[in-house]
């Protein structure tokens, strides 16, 4: 698939994780935070959150998956509800706006050697409205929703999803647990359980 960031305009890049003494200890994906939308202007600490999230995730995502994620490398692209439905529409067929969407990349077909650039996980997206009315809606800290929706992104790029009721536990689950480590509650604790 595409990667739909593919041509992003380097002044919207509002930082790196480029740490490479981080990366040498703990193997931790390269990852980008493109701050496209103004309204996360209101939310400063956002690309701190999305970088804790994401290395929190990756540090537990390295027992399970297979192909290894240090050195790879990621883009989080922090959009509005308009650039979000957008991305929805176009890649999903949906004409709405929603909270996250990710965008695997494609896995790399021949031989690689050292030269080569880091692997690319993929893109994924977060809408400010969205993920700040979920918050409001769901009487949480905005800073603990937008963990969890960069959890979320990061599970699908490496190949989680919740189609199917049995995969849709795995995922949540994994979220728990990885959000547990950062101090945040489940998420799902409040939501009615169907029987």
């Amino acid at each position: 698939m595409p990667r739909p960031f593919a041509d992003r305009a380097p002044e919207a890049i509002s930082g790196r994780n480029r740490n490479s003494a981080t990366m040498a200890q703990s193997a931790l994906p390269i990852t980008e935070v493109l701050v496209v939308a103004e309204c996360w202007q209101t939310e400063p600490d956002a690309e701190a959150v999305i970088q804790r999230a994401v290395a929190a995730a990756a540090e537990f995502a390295q027992k399970f998956y297979k192909a290894g994620i240090g050195e790879a490398e990621l883009a989080v692209m922090l959009t509005d509800d308009a650039g979000i439905r957008t991305l929805n529409n176009n890649w999903r067929g949906i004409d709405k706006p929603t909270n996250v969407l990710s965008f695997p990349a494609l896995p790399p077909t021949g031989p690689t050697g050292p030269d080569d650039a880091p692997r690319m996980l993929g893109d994924i997206a977060i809408a400010f409205e969205t993920t700040r009315k979920e918050a409001d809606d769901e009487q949480k800290p905005f800073d603990h929703h937008l963990s969890h929706l960069a959890v979320h992104g990061f599970l699908h790029l490496i190949g989680y999803d919740h189609e199917k009721d049995h995969d849709a536990e795995k995922m949540e689950s994994l979220e728990q647990e990885i959000l547990a480590q950062l101090g945040i509650p489940d998420p799902y604790a409040d939501r009615e359980r169907m029987d």
